[in-house]
């Protein structure tokens, strides 16, 4: 059956209004239209960094392949159009575990198929200090190894694209180099690493920071610090969580800024608490989680927080407010610049999938809403 339907919208990006047409999932025609009260208009996001979301989880018990699909439908209705389930440090029989169930999704079910874009690994070569730790479990905690990752890969099929690592961990300049020639990228985070440490690491082929800023001790030295390393090398990309919980807003565009935006990436970081009513729960890792009023997710009694209760959707909407900074940026730093760390396309012109967003700002507060979401050509929303 053939499907049909033009969309049109102010694109903030190009600057432009665009009729965008499309059939069977896929845009056949992007053109110029004019400007009558249209929406905005955007493409899917890419999210680089997904545990969870509403219940769903990556990284606890046995994993299936019927979650993972669950899990991206799920994120289909939130403007998601690819992503990287992200698995944690574990036992190598549980990530491989998980990593085989991601692999059948992927290769099963239809949303999974279409979104899957590869598989996050991040640790289980990470600081075992507490601050920099953050929730990953210390008894699990361990050095590189490119037998384990070979591993990793048999399970995956392929698919771990990106592996979060600590620099200064024995033997990571040796792993980075191996993986890296595979076709991986690798980001450092969850780290207590020197300037050394990080500069071995970038000549060794690191492309990424893990959402700079987090993941770290909770104080540093004024300078120099891996802060400060990693945000003045403009050979790394960081991955930043801008949902008002992970950084501050004066953090958060002074590193934007840093970084500039053509290097800057929006993830979630959601875990399956995200979007769950605040309470007190029972997590798998870490012990229990407190679930706030305003959305914040910590390990319950500490200081620490454990994940993201922010979807993509919610960053993206709320960037405008907190940053200042315009729509455009948040669209770039969420859907352009991952897509273009993975070597995807994604845009509003002939080829692309027909995933895109319709947005509307009032201009005078600056807050956004959604108007609509089209995923394979088709709204989720109506």
């Amino acid at each position: 059956m053939t499907q049909a339907a033009t969309y049109s919208g102010y694109d903030p990006v190009r600057g432009a209004c665009i009729s965008v047409h499309v059939q069977n999932g896929v845009i056949q025609a992007s053109e110029p239209c004019g400007d009558h009260g249209l929406p905005l208009i955007a493409p899917g996001f890419v999210d680089l960094q997904v545990n969870g979301f509403q219940g769903y989880d990556l990284n606890s018990g046995v994993l299936d392949a019927k979650t993972v699909e669950a899990l991206s439908d799920m994120l289909s209705h939130f403007g998601v159009a690819a992503y990287l389930p992200t698995i944690i440090t574990a036992s190598e029989t549980d990530i491989c575990q998980r990593l085989s169930a991601i692999r059948e999704a992927q290769e099963t079910h239809p949303k999974s198929r279409r979104m899957i874009a590869g598989i996050h690994v991040e640790g289980p070569a990470i600081s075992p200090k507490d601050g920099p730790r953050g929730a990953h479990p210390e008894e699990h905690v361990r050095p590189p190894s490119q037998v384990e990752f070979d591993a990793w890969q048999v399970a995956a099929g392929g698919l771990v694209r990106m592996i979060t690592l600590a620099p200064e961990i024995e033997g990571s300049t040796d792993f980075i180099r191996y993986v890296t020639s595979k076709g991986v990228c690798v980001a450092l985070g969850h780290c207590d690493a020197t300037d050394e440490d990080i500069e071995k690491a970038i000549d060794a082929g690191a492309r990424m920071s893990t959402h700079l800023g987090n993941g770290i001790a909770g104080t540093l030295p004024r300078h120099p610090n891996a802060i400060w390393t990693q945000l003045s090398d403009d050979r790394l990309m960081a991955s930043l969580i801008v949902d008002g919980q992970h950084l501050p807003k004066s953090t958060a565009r002074s590193m934007i800024r840093a970084k500039g935006i053509e290097r800057s990436i929006l993830v979630s970081d959601s875990v399956m608490f995200a979007g769950m009513a605040p309470g007190r729960y029972t997590s798998p890792i870490g012990g229990d989680v407190q679930v706030s009023e305003n959305g914040r997710i910590s390990i319950a009694d500490t200081p620490y927080l454990a994940g993201s209760g922010s979807s993509l959707m919610d960053i993206v909407r709320g960037f405008p407010c907190f940053t200042g900074f315009p729509l455009a940026d948040a669209v770039i730093m969420a859907s352009y610049n991952p897509a273009k760390l993975l070597g995807r396309t994604v845009g509003l012109a002939k080829g692309a999938p027909a995933d895109f967003i319709l947005f509307d700002q009032d201009e005078a507060t600056e807050s956004v809403t959604v108007r609509d979401i089209i995923f394979g050509g088709v709204s989720v929303l109506h």
